[in-house]
C-alpha cells in the first residue's frame, strides 16, 4: 500500500523542516515548497492527503493560493492546516477565510500533530 503524501508550504526552516521529518516519522511521504504560487498545481498532480502552509513571511500570497486550492474542484476536498508563530487574530482569520480548514500555533504544532492530523482528516 502507498503511505499517503502531505504537501508542506513553509519558507522558514523551523518549523517547515521539523513538520516534514514529523510528517514521515507517521508514516507519510512529504513534498515540500516555498513558493505560494506552486500550492495550487502542486496539489493537483500530487494528490495529497492534507497541506500544511506556513503564513509567515508570505501570508497574503498563501492565502490567495489556498484560496485557488480551495476553488479548483480537483483540490478543494484537500484539507489545509495554515500554521503561524505570530499570535495575529487578523492572520489568523484571513487563512481561515480563505479555505484553510484548521489554523494553528507553529508552537503547538508538532506536539499536538497527531490531534490535528485526526482533527482535519475527519471525514464529516
Amino acid at each position: 500500500m502507498t503511505k499517503p503524501m502531505a504537501l508542506i508550504l513553509y519558507e522558514n526552516l523551523m518549523p517547515g523542516s521539523k513538520l516534514a521529518n514529523r510528517m514521515q516519522d507517521l508514516g507519510y511521504r512529504v513534498k515540500s515548497l516555498s513558493q505560494p504560487a506552486q500550492l495550487p498545481e502542486m496539489a493537483e498532480s500530487e494528490k495529497p492527503m492534507v497541506v500544511f502552509a506556513d503564513l509567515v513571511p508570505h501570508s497574503a500570497e498563501v492565502c490567495a493560493a489556498i484560496t485557488s486550492m480551495k476553488q479548483n474542484p480537483a483540490t478543494q476536498h484537500i484539507p489545509v492546516l495554515a500554521f503561524s508563530g505570530q499570535k495575529n487574530a487578523k492572520l489568523l482569520s484571513q487563512a481561515t477565510a480563505a479555505g484553510a480548514n484548521l489554523v494553528a500555533s507553529s508552537a503547538g504544532l508538532l506536539d499536538q500533530l497527531p490531534h490535528l492530523l485526526e482533527q482535519i482528516l475527519l471525514v464529516e
